[in-house]
């Protein structure tokens, strides 16, 4: 009787372990970060809808947080902390970060291209040499408009370290900056663009498709922990986000409003950048590969980071993959 009694006591204590180790697994929320940019519509619109939440409840998420971020650097800073879970950010911050340690990993596109290079109407342009000693803001070192920018400059044989002052600011500095004729030009993600025009401040002279075709711009990124501990979780995520792309291609007047209601923007100039940008929405990560890879090569030639990454360092596909199954 006794063996029995021990072997039945053995055998709840291994079961309450279990369900001790589970409940310490559980996660009930989760925080994402994004940015106040139209290429990003797709987070702010299943948030809208209550997707997020309605499609993550069946995995124990109760709670929905987010965080505002003026740029990639801050938002991957917040991310490094440990702040948020799940970034909706430019590629290349995402491999800043990762050459810095972040555990995380792109397991979605958002969309491709989007920016444009904005100059102030009283000056001249023609060709990229019209830029040699003027100042420049964009995004801070190591995000997607940086890396374009300083990329192409020295594809047109200008040093952006020598011949062109560039000034790393958030959008609304850089926005306030060409206003008040602090800098020369900005490079910046839509809807700001349009609002400088609607201004008379400037005028848009190149995308940044012009830039680099199809490249690359902002994705989702999953941290390690959610990826490994609760993929279920993340490949609902992914379904989500693709369920919010779709949506917003298909009733672009709705995904303006919500814009414009997130951002307290004018609705007419949302529709204007949404209509007027080179951008487009998209989910499938694939379709970004090799020009995110092409960033980390160039952030290392730049010394940005110590060591180029490659495509498995960068991404999984697997849970976009797992959609065609």
């Amino acid at each position: 009787m006794a063996l029995v009694l021990a072997v039945f006591v053995s055998g709840c204590t291994e079961d309450t372990a279990d369900q001790e180790e589970e409940q310490a697994d559980a996660i009930t929320e989760l925080t994402f970060g994004y940015q106040p940019s139209t290429h990003q519509i797709a987070y702010m619109t299943a948030r809208e809808k209550g997707w997020w939440l309605e499609d993550l409840e069946p995995y124990g998420i109760e709670s929905i947080d987010d965080n505002l971020f003026p740029t990639g650097a801050p938002e991957m800073q917040s991310m490094l902390a440990g702040e948020i879970d799940v970034a909706y950010v430019g590629a290349a911050p995402v491999i800043a970060a990762l050459a810095n340690g972040l555990d995380a990993k792109i397991v979605a596109a958002v969309q491709i291209q989007g920016s444009d290079l904005v100059l102030r109407t009283d000056l001249p342009y023609e060709s990229p040499e019209d830029l040699r000693g003027l100042t420049i803001a964009t995004f801070p070192a190591g995000t997607i408009q940086d890396t374009l920018i300083r990329d192409w400059l020295q594809e047109n044989g200008i040093d952006p370290e020598t011949e062109v002052d560039i000034k790393g600011m958030g959008p609304g500095d850089a926005m306030t900056a060409i206003s008040a004729g602090q800098v020369d030009a900005v490079f910046l993600p839509h809807p700001a663009p349009v609002m400088i025009e609607s201004e008379g401040t400037g005028r848009s002279v190149v995308s940044s498709g012009e830039m680099l075709q199809d490249h690359a711009c902002c994705v989702v990124a999953v941290s390690g922990d959610l990826i490994r501990n609760h993929p279920d979780v993340v490949q609902q995520i992914v379904e989500t986000h693709v369920h919010a792309t779709e949506y917003n291609s298909e009733n672009l007047g709705e995904a303006a409003q919500i814009f414009a209601d997130d951002q307290d923007w004018d609705v007419e100039l949302v529709n204007q950048s949404l209509n007027d940008w080179d951008g487009s929405w998209v989910a499938d990560p694939n379709l970004i590969v090799n020009s995110t890879v092409d960033y980390a090569q160039v952030q290392y030639e730049l010394g940005y980071i110590s060591t180029p990454l490659t495509q498995e360092d960068i991404f999984d596909l697997s849970f976009y993959d797992a959609l065609d199954q």
